[in-house]
């Protein structure tokens, strides 16, 4: 890296003496950062041609289900983890870590993504080999899994269409327990999975895997839970009133006591989004558009052209396919690209709106930065992004725009969609006090009556009431606990940080006075802002920072409960 410096040089010429400002490159690196520098080139020139094999290859096993892919990511994976894994250099990290010469900015920021990297795989290689290979194999099975309800294989979006639409408490029910059978065929590979996970952590020093997690992701557990434990008091009473008038309404549809209401009526397999049962269905308006084509348009008209990235993408839903959706940055120079399986339905309008947050986040990193620093600044700010972005499906306003609502669709809309919005945000809440909550106790004890653990953290934070006849491991066929494990408490910081960006931009950025009737449509200062303080910076700083950076403010609660639950 070189440094740019002034020198004023004197010169005479003719009898007159000069001063002239010249600007000169020199190097003024210390002995320890030109060492630092020459490690970061030389293990790029290893990683990252593989890290994009990698990501091609997780990209191709997602799209197929072929074993072959699944083969080869499980291959590239060992590959890479083993180069993380070598005692020696991290060793050099940590001495390159511990000295006071390394004062370079972005140098110490790689050292720092560096260094957490190589910790976490610091596992002897027989164990590495057994937790990647594992990992793969579930990852493969519940990719490649149909359920089954009376015989027939259906889909997850099968699944989800039968628990929005259907009238009849049974069939409910089976579709139901269809959507857990993934988790009956994986959670004894998966339990195991968390035990080995554990026994590479606690060889490093750590109490368990969840520990290790939250170290090297730049979290402190006391922080985080008192974040969690703090919206919990704040949801509790707002949540139980609105799942009370909730409750009476989807009583009423099916013809039954609220008091006999089971996880199945609530329209979601885990009960983490908000059904859509008041007055107005918003999947009608949704019904004769088509959702690519709306995400599209959005971005283009707030400056974030997302062309590139749709024309990369795997977007409809077909055999052996992944049945869910993400993102994904292949080489950080350009090639991000995401999967879908669309309907033209308000649940796909917020997903693909979703997935493209994440999209252009990655998108639009400044190229000029260094390799490890084109990434996000945690995993919570890009989800907070396509947070941010996926709650404008219910949006009145910016319904209207998108699908040229007359004034009295759009009153209709209104009437409902705050509701739906506010239902929703509180509803998501408490989910994620669930997967949080279970999951640091999952990996504090894997060995207790985990169905049992699961009913109780359903009960205390969603107020469902449990089945009889327990769904077997339905824990399990939550998705998450295999390819993001101890993750999912990013979502609900990504909604803070989504309520926090939302706040500043509507006050300092547009300069309205409230929120009432923005629909971000056409806002181009929306996009440029983003690009300048969020995107283009990547991971140069750290998180609080960048937030602090971006919004005048570290990371807090308020615009989240005064957005939503106040």
């Amino acid at each position: 890296m070189k440094k740019e410096f002034q020198v004023i040089k004197t010169l005479s010429t003719g009898g007159m003496t000069l001063a002239i400002s010249v600007i000169l490159f020199g190097c003024a690196l210390t002995v320890k950062e030109r060492q630092l520098e020459k490690f970061i080139a030389a293990h790029l020139e290893k990683t990252k041609p593989l890290r994009k094999e990698l990501n091609l290859a997780y990209w191709g096993a997602s799209t197929t289900g072929n074993s072959e892919d699944y083969d080869r990511l499980n291959k590239l994976e060992l590959e890479i983890s083993r180069i993380y894994s070598n005692p020696k250099e991290f060793a050099r990290l940590k001495h390159l870590k511990e000295s006071p010469q390394v004062k370079d900015p972005r140098l110490l920021r790689q050292l720092d993504r560096l260094y957490d990297n190589y910790l976490e795989n610091q596992i002897e290689p027989e164990l590495l080999e057994r937790i990647i290979g594992l990992s793969t194999k579930i990852a493969q099975q519940f990719h490649t899994f149909r359920s089954v309800i009376e015989g027939e294989k259906v889909t997850a979006n099968d699944i989800n269409k039968i628990l929005t639409t259907e009238m009849d408490s049974h069939k409910r029910e089976l579709a139901w327990r269809a959507s857990k059978q993934v988790g009956k065929a994986i959670a004894a590979d998966l339990i195991q999975l968390v035990k080995l996970r554990n026994g590479a952590a606690r060889k490093l020093g750590f109490e368990n895997y969840h520990a290790l997690s939250l170290a090297v992701g730049e979290q402190n557990e006391e922080e985080l839970d008192q974040i969690f434990q703090e919206l919990y008091e704040l949801t509790s009473e707002p949540f139980a009133r609105l799942k009370g008038e909730l409750d009476g309404v989807l009583a009423n549809q099916y013809g039954i006591a609220a008091s006999e209401l089971m996880p199945w009526h609530y329209h979601d397999p885990f009960f983490q989004r908000a059904p859509l049962v008041y007055d107005v269905d918003l999947d009608v308006f949704y019904g004769e558009a088509d959702v690519r084509e709306l995400a599209e348009k959005f971005y283009a008209s707030i400056s974030l052209p997302v062309d590139s990235i749709l024309a990369n993408s795997d977007l409809y839903e077909r055999k052996g396919k992944n049945q869910h959706a993400f993102s994904m940055n292949v080489d950080r120079e350009g090639d991000v690209r995401i999967l879908c399986n669309l309907k033209n339905d308000e649940r796909w309008m917020e997903t693909v709106l979703h997935e493209l947050g994440h999209a252009v986040y990655s998108k639009y990193h400044d190229s000029k930065e260094p390799y490890l620093l084109r990434a996000p600044a945690h995993a919570f700010t890009t989800e907070g992004i396509a947070m941010f972005f996926g709650r404008l499906s219910r949006n009145a306003a910016w319904m209207q725009r998108m699908l040229e609502l007359s004034e009295e669709q759009r009153a209709k809309v209104e009437k409902v969609s705050s509701k739906y919005i506010r239902l929703q945000q509180l509803i998501f809440a408490r989910w994620a006090m669930v997967m949080y909550d279970f999951e640091k106790e999952l990996y504090a004890n894997p060995d207790q009556d985990l169905d049992s653990l699961w009913w109780e953290k359903v009960g205390k934070y969603q107020l469902l009431r449990k089945p009889s006849d327990l769904a077997a491991s339905g824990w399990a066929s939550k998705l998450h606990f295999t390819v993001a494990p101890c993750y999912y408490h990013n979502y609900m910081l990504g909604e803070l940080f989504a309520s926090q960006l939302h706040y500043y931009i509507i006050h300092r950025i547009l300069n309205f006075e409230t929120d009432e009737g923005v629909s971000y449509v056409g806002q181009k200062k929306v996009g440029e802002f983003l690009r300048e303080k969020v995107f283009g910076p990547g991971a140069v700083s750290h998180w609080n920072d960048m937030i602090a950076l971006a919004t005048g403010e570290r990371l807090t609660p308020k615009y989240f409960v005064e957005q939503f639950v106040k």
